[in-house]
């Protein structure tokens, strides 16, 4: 079994991965909630942008307005699907991202549970030594007194 210090080690290394983990993660939930708040404001762009021109379209519009709008929809749909692009890749990247943590959470708990095992087991080394001892002295003790 490895040394005390040798858990040790291996423990605060298993910190610092999890930790650096953790901060991965953290980062990439982050840009996932930037991308969806960005599908959102380009999807809801769109929707206000084709409202008003339904509204100018009763006015009345020339054809050249209705090209240019054609036009500007189109470029909002590219950047739409573009953005869910983005937002898709996103969504890999922290569910990965979330695996690299799980698995270095495991390693860090494992390396913990070994500790744990150990100390126990020292411990109750420790508890023998100390019975022998007494058992010893107790013994002597009786054989002086004969």
């Amino acid at each position: 079994m490895a040394s005390q210090s040798q858990l040790e080690t291996l423990i605060e290394l298993a910190r610092r991965e999890t930790d650096d983990a953790a901060k991965r993660l953290g980062m990439t939930l982050k840009a996932v909630a930037d991308a969806e708040e960005k599908l959102t404001m380009l999807t809801g762009y769109r929707d206000e942008y084709g409202r008003r021109f339904e509204a100018s379209q009763q006015a009345g519009i020339t054809p050249m307005a209705y090209r240019n709008f054609q036009a500007f929809m189109e470029k909002l749909e590219t950047a739409i699907k573009g953005q869910e692009e983005v937002l898709r890749h996103s969504q890999r990247k922290s569910e990965q991202e979330k695996r690299n943590w799980q698995e270095a959470e495991r390693k860090r708990m494992s390396y913990s549970t070994l500790n744990d095992r150990a100390q126990a087991q020292a411990l109750k080394q420790e508890a023998k030594r100390d019975q022998k001892a007494m058992d010893e002295h107790a013994a002597r003790q009786a054989f002086y007194k004969r």
